[in-house]
């Protein structure tokens, strides 16, 4: 199921206001102190100290090159900190970095993993900033839920490969118009060409089929009716056949009535040059009506060639399935209707 959310332009607006409002606020309250080495804070367990250590001092890298606006800079060496200490201040900085890379998906993951923790880790000035600007995200980012249930099945955001089946994706991504793509060796693919609007959600269930299932086959017209203009043209030309060998007996006969010094025309032999020129001429019109229909009728049978299509079996309509009901106390049927 897919709902639409539509955003006016004071809507953009405002939103673009506190994007930039809750940034400033968070630039000049970003996480400067040390990060609370040792202790017993449920995101310092199984963290050994000089792993710690050793994220700190990539944190206070990090936060230099943040001081002086080298943002790639400041990733890199915030990632590489997350490497040693996954520490909820470590990502609160990178989100700070990430935002002014244009990475909303990024952020909005490395926020949540800030606040994971609630407030302790960070302070409760930040941790409200976090969670009002993944809320103003939410607004903004579009939500998808995919899944497919084919075993093999590898599924597709984008080209980007999200999961082999069975399984299921569910992250906000970026609005646009998106391709889910499934595929497997022996099935058809299926692609899905989404277009997302900012705030809204789309659900996708993604099935895969053999040929079989949904390759169909049809034709332009009834299959009898090339073969009956074809049928009818050699049909014709045949009789035109008939009418040619008719119409040379008839002159045959005409030229073995006439000696070799020749004879006055008699009413007989006027008959038969007639018969003959007749059937003559009706020989030639057979042939000619023969030709066409044997050209329209090839033409037809090329026309009328089966071209293959494909259907959609989730939009197929209403199958019934009714099948006989036998008991020791009664007898009838049982029928099942599908949607």
């Amino acid at each position: 199921m897919t709902s639409i959310r539509k955003c006016g332009s004071r809507g953009r607006g405002l939103a673009v206001v506190l994007l930039v409002s809750w940034a400033s606020a968070s630039m000049a309250q970003r996480v400067d102190t040390p990060l609370d080495v040792g202790g017993n804070r449920p995101w310092a367990l199984g963290v050994p100290r000089d792993e710690q250590q050793a994220a700190q001092a990539l944190f206070f890298e990090g936060n230099e090159r943040l001081r002086e606006s080298v943002f790639v800079e400041a990733t890199r060496n915030y990632r590489r900190a997350l490497r040693h200490w996954n520490h909820p201040a470590i990502h609160y900085n990178l989100a700070l970095a990430l935002m002014n890379l244009d990475q909303p998906i990024e952020v909005y993951k490395h926020l949540k993993a800030a606040v994971g923790h609630g407030p302790e880790p960070l302070d409760s000035g930040r941790y409200e900033h976090a969670r009002s600007y993944n809320a103003l995200l939410e607004k903004q980012l579009a939500w998808v839920d995919v899944k497919c249930d084919e075993e093999g099945a590898i599924v597709t955001l984008n080209g980007q490969s999200l999961f082999k089946a069975p399984g299921r994706y569910q992250a906000f991504i970026r609005p646009g118009v998106h391709s889910i793509v499934a595929f497997k060796d022996g099935y058809l693919p299926t692609e899905k060409r989404q277009p997302l609007m900012p705030g809204e959600k789309a659900e996708l269930d993604l099935e895969l089929y053999t040929e079989d299932e949904v390759i169909r086959y049809r034709r332009q017209w009834a299959a009898w009716i090339p073969w009956t203009v074809l049928g009818a043209g050699l049909a014709a030309a045949g009789g035109g056949g008939v009418l040619h060998w008719k119409a040379n007996g008839s002159f045959r006969d005409f030229d073995s009535r006439i000696p070799p010094g020749g004879r006055q025309m008699t009413p007989e032999l006027e008959g038969l040059r007639r018969t003959g020129s007749r059937l003559q001429a009706g020989a030639v019109g057979a042939y000619s009506l023969g030709g066409a229909a044997v050209v329209t009728g090839t033409v037809l049978l090329y026309l009328n060639r089966q071209r293959a299509y494909r259907i959609n079996p989730a939009e197929q309509g209403p199958t019934m399935v009714i099948a006989p009901a036998v008991d020791a106390e009664s007898k009838g049927v049982v029928g099942t209707v599908l949607f």
